[in-house]
């Protein structure tokens, strides 16, 4: 086990937007950074990082937490798996205590199979540096290819042996588990025989966003034409080749700097333009574009410049990519390059300086990339420019936003030489067709169900939103002091009857808070709120106000959660940037005292309202004793008579 001290540091040194900055491209907004939800598909920013509290909010999801909530959430890490990680980006030394059998075995198959993945890249990377065949074929391959000692390293490559199963072997000689070699496709089995999927291949570790390795690519290197030239990992539980982008690991802070990705398709080409300079590349590993894909580099930037080869099928192919990429109101450009070449023989035969000239003088909007590729084909037949107006308005009119649709129109009329009317005429017919397919899909769908024109209300559950407004108030002021109005009921002789009295008193707000639920026997019902509430009253006891950086990592996820939801309430407001729309939302801070108040009588109120419930229950039952239920029935009346009062309200 990781040991505590190790922990304490990996908190202290770790920063939210830094670590989550890796992931999600974060802009600055106020005190705080806000940026699109890695957990949900959308197109307006409502994922919000305080690097003061240390902790972040997902208002799409709902989701949020520390900077550890975040990796575990996000990468679906064990939490010794998140310390390790944070460990390792801060360069801080693990210390662990002895692991008991017992631990060892609590380990997951998805964590086994990381495990065995990383074991093979570091094998990998042994043979291609060490052993003789690897110096001789795998390494020299790579240096063939122009890559540099430093480029090897930086990607990670690697060698497989040609023995058949000299890694499986060693694999298992290390404890290695064969279920998972076999799982994670490194291991092949056939009846009793072991064979090595990647031996004699050159190997391309395949990660995650997150620098774990979860697949591995191979080229084989001799002239076997039974064989595959290239070989990826399997599907598995840890591989998902439609969700991975080869060279995202090496590239996700260049691209979120640069605010611009270029998408090309095989491993080397990554690499060879990475060596050269141009860091902001991925590639989708030779597969189609998926819509997961794409959405992967959306976290990073809106916009992609798609890099093909200049022959036909690499053109073709940039085609079939592009509407997709439009559907998510990504901004797209394509570049091909000249005839003959691709992107990794282009970067190997020019500077820095003459590829970014090159991509600026050649990257097309996607629009002009595609009439210029279309009216080549269709030249003077009428029939032929018919086809290629409607495959382009077709392209249009997946862009969901109207304003970028009207100015592609408008650039598409100039390029096509047609009326503007046209074709947003088309576009109107295309859009409204597409929306009668989707309608007839989800009328043919048997989950299907008729939704009847009106809806009950939600029904808000008082005492939870009471419960949690007292929370709120603890975590955002129980250290301030306010001034508060106490009532005293005197009894007067002149007048003979009680008297109600106010006068102000100045104290913190959680003693206020404390002292009012104690006098009242109050305890609060959610089991979350009652947790959070005796952990915040023992911080502002024993320090006088509570540090949430240091208070969150003792939290449980859930109570961890439903602080960040607290914390981050009101920045949600920021996401809509009102003021732009000269409309301001009042501060809560500045009627603390008041709200403090208003929520201790309403939460009184609302308890007195359920005892009368009850108590009028009791008198429906006729084996009951009227006379005292209606006495005390009576009682709560006056009681709650003289809350409302105080809450200024009518009954």
């Amino acid at each position: 086990m990781i040991t505590k001290s190790t922990i304490d540091q990996v908190y202290e040194t770790a920063r939210v937007e830094e670590v989550i900055g890796d992931f999600v491209a974060l802009k600055k907004s106020g005190s705080n950074f806000k940026g699109l939800s890695p957990f949900s598909q959308e197109r307006t920013p409502s994922f919000m990082v305080s690097p003061v509290k240390q902790i972040w909010k997902d208002f799409s999801s709902g989701k949020g937490g520390n900077v550890v909530a975040f990796l575990m959430e996000h990468e679906r890490f064990s939490y010794p798996e998140a310390i390790r990680y944070l460990a390792k980006k801060y360069n801080i030394e693990i210390e662990e205590t002895q692991q008991t059998d017992e631990e060892k075995a609590k380990r997951d198959a998805r964590e086994s199979m990381f495990l065995v993945t990383e074991f093979a890249a570091n094998y990998f990377k042994d043979k291609l540096w060490e052993s003789p065949s690897g110096k001789a074929i795998g390494k020299t391959y790579f240096e063939e290819r122009g890559f540099t000692e430093a480029t090897i390293k930086n990607f990670d490559l690697g060698y497989a042996l040609e023995e058949k199963d000299a890694f499986s072997k060693e694999a298992l000689k290390q404890g290695y588990q064969l279920e998972f070699l076999e799982k994670t496709g490194l291991t092949i089995v056939n009846d009793d025989r072991k064979i090595d999927r990647f031996r004699g291949r050159v190997l391309f570790p395949i990660k995650s966003m997150s620098g774990r390795v979860v697949g591995f690519g191979g080229r084989i290197l001799g002239d076997n034409k039974k064989t595959a030239k290239y070989l990826n990992s399997p599907e598995s539980d840890i591989y998902h080749k439609s969700k991975v982008l080869y060279g995202l690991y090496e590239s996700k802070q260049a691209i979120a700097r640069e605010d611009c990705c270029y998408l090309v398709e095989g491993y080397t080409d990554v690499i060879q333009m990475h060596q050269r300079g141009i860091e902001n590349i991925v590639s989708s590993s030779g597969t189609a574009l998926t819509q997961e894909q794409i959405r992967l580099i959306q976290r990073l930037t809106q916009n992609i410049v798609v890099l093909f080869d200049g022959d036909a099928a690499g053109l073709r192919a940039a085609l079939r990519g592009i509407d997709m990429i439009l559907s998510q109101g990504m901004n797209v450009k394509v570049c091909s390059f000249p005839e003959g070449e691709d992107p990794d023989s282009f970067a190997k035969s020019h500077t820095l300086e003459e590829i970014q000239a090159f991509f600026t003088e050649n990257a097309k909007d996607f629009i002009q990339f595609k009439a210029s590729l279309l009216m080549a084909e269709a030249k003077n037949d009428p029939v032929k420019k018919a086809a290629t107006i409607k495959d382009m308005v077709e392209s249009i009119s997946k862009i969901p936003d109207a304003i970028q649709r009207e100015v592609y129109v408008q650039s598409c009329a100039s390029i096509m030489e047609i009326s503007e009317d046209v074709l947003f005429s088309a576009l109107a017919q295309n859009r409204a067709n597409a929306s009668q397919i989707e309608l007839k899909k989800k009328a043919a769908s048997p989950s299907m169900q008729v939704v009847q024109p009106t809806q009950a209300a939600v029904k808000v559950d008082a005492l939870f939103e009471l419960e949690k407004q007292i929370i709120t108030l603890l975590m955002l002021y129980g250290h301030r002091e306010e001034q508060f109005k106490e009532s005293v009921l005197e009894f007067s002789e002149e007048e003979n009857e009680v008297e109600e009295k106010s006068h102000e008193v100045t104290a913190k707000v959680f003693e206020k808070i404390f002292l009012d639920l104690q006098q009242d026997e109050i305890e609060l019902a959610d089991p979350d709120f009652k947790a959070l509430f005796y952990v915040l009253l023992e911080e502002f006891q024993t320090k006088g106000e509570v540090a949430i950086d240091q208070l969150m990592p003792t939290l449980t996820p859930e109570l961890s959660s439903l602080v960040s939801t607290i914390l981050m309430d009101e920045e949600k407001y920021a996401l809509h940037q009102w003021e732009k729309k000269n409309i301001y939302v009042k501060e809560r801070n500045q009627q603390v005292g008041l709200m403090v108040t208003e929520t201790i009588l309403s939460l009184r109120k609302h308890l007195v309202n359920k005892k009368i419930e009850s108590l009028q229950e009791k008198m429906d039952n006729p084996l009951g004793e009227h006379r005292d239920l209606l006495e005390d029935v009576m009682s709560y009346y006056q009681l709650r008579r003289l809350v409302s009062n105080k809450l200024n309200r009518v009954l």
